[in-house]
């Protein structure tokens, strides 16, 4: 999947455990001007590196997955979560690139 967007706020990488980390970033989604959505994504493990080339106020392209898990809680509920798991970004300004090699 893939939307266009502007860079609302990028977070440092948090290392979650031993062997993973992510970073996440929010960026303003609009496909109705008058009602702009910001959205949530997150970058793993060495893809994390791939927003230092990228700055807020940027236009960008976003090529992610959309990830969903089951959760149950002590008491028995289900609960469901859905993750938005950019892999790809690509500057709405320029033609650069940054995708893992």
């Amino acid at each position: 999947m893939e939307i266009k967007g502007k860079i609302k706020n990028i977070s440092e990488a948090v290392q979650i455990s031993e062997r993973f980390r992510k970073r996440e970033f929010v960026v303003e989604y609009a496909s109705n001007p008058d009602y702009p959505q910001p959205l949530q994504f997150e970058m793993v493990q060495d893809r994390c590196e791939l927003l230092d080339s990228f700055e807020v106020g940027q236009e960008v392209e976003i090529f992610f997955d959309l990830r969903g898990r089951e959760w149950t809680n002590p008491q028995g509920q289900v609960k469901y979560f859905n993750t938005l798991q950019a892999w790809k970004l690509v500057s709405e300004q320029s033609s650069v690139t940054t995708s893992p090699t």
